[in-house]
This record gives structure tokens, sequence and C-alpha cells, in this order.
């Protein structure tokens, strides 16, 4: 029986010659912690522990910049609405988007690129969402986009 933690899978295919070839691939079915990973592209980090280091930086990025989507406020008051609502339905492909590659990212099950993506939710959202940076006095502004339920 096999084990469903770190599971080595041989794939087959036909190429393009109509020759069979076997490739081997990790699945993980579970969270491991590593540097040798695949996260968002083929062959994307590799074995490099630097380029993991930068991949965990750019989940990191990715998830910031969705919580500074969320809660940035970019149309100014008494712009055209028709301009305003594509540019807000621009807004808001671009943070889903974003969103879905953060979510992709987390599914290659490696425990550091979750961690790496829940703390660039919790400092987006520190900076971005919390009341801790607000400027204090005045009318509050209020966000483009809605935030995600």
């Amino acid at each position: 029986m096999k084990s469903m933690v770190n599971m080595v899978e041989t794939t087959s295919a036909w190429n393009t010659t109509g020759l069979h070839v076997h490739r081997k691939s990790l699945l993980h079915m579970s969270f491991y912690w590593g540097h040798k990973s695949e996260i968002l592209f083929s062959g994307w980090p590799g074995s490099n522990s630097g380029m993991y280091a930068l991949a965990l930086m750019f989940v990191f990025a990715l998830a910031v910049t969705v919580e500074w989507l969320s809660y940035c406020s970019i149309i100014k008051p008494g712009a055209n609405k028709v301009a305003a609502g594509f540019f807000q339905t621009a807004m808001h492909t671009v943070r889903a988007g974003l969103s879905y590659m953060v979510m992709l990212a987390i599914m290659s099950f490696n425990g550091g690129v979750f961690l790496a993506a829940v703390f660039g939710h919790a400092v987006g959202f520190l900076v971005f969402g919390s009341r801790a940076f607000r400027k204090s006095g005045g009318s509050e502004k209020k966000p483009d986009l809605p935030p995600r339920k």
C-alpha cells in the first residue's frame, strides 16, 4: 500500500512522436516541509533554496497585494459613474485573479508557502484594513471594492 503523505507517482503519456514515455512527478496529499517543491509553475522553484525563498516572498507579496486591492480607495467622489463602475470591475477582476493564484500556490501543500500566504494576508490587513494605521479624524474613506466575505 502506498503512503499518501509523500507519494511519487509515475504518469505515462504519449509524446508527439508516438512513443510511450513515463514521467515522475511529486504529488503531496498533506502538508510537507522542505524547499524541494513546485509552486504555481512547472519546475519552479525546483530544488534551489534561493529560488524557494524567492517563491515564498512572491506568495507573500501576492497576499499583501490582494489585501491592498480589497481596501484601497482610488476612485474620487464625483467621478463618472460608468467609468468608476468599469474601473471597479477591473480592480475586482485583478483581485480575484491574484486571490486564485495565492490559492493555487497553497495547493502545493508546502508548509512554507501556506505560512507565507497567511502572514501576507495578515500584514496586508494590518496595514490596509485595520485601524492601526488609519489617520484619525475626518471622514473615513470607503474602499472601492467591498471586503471579501
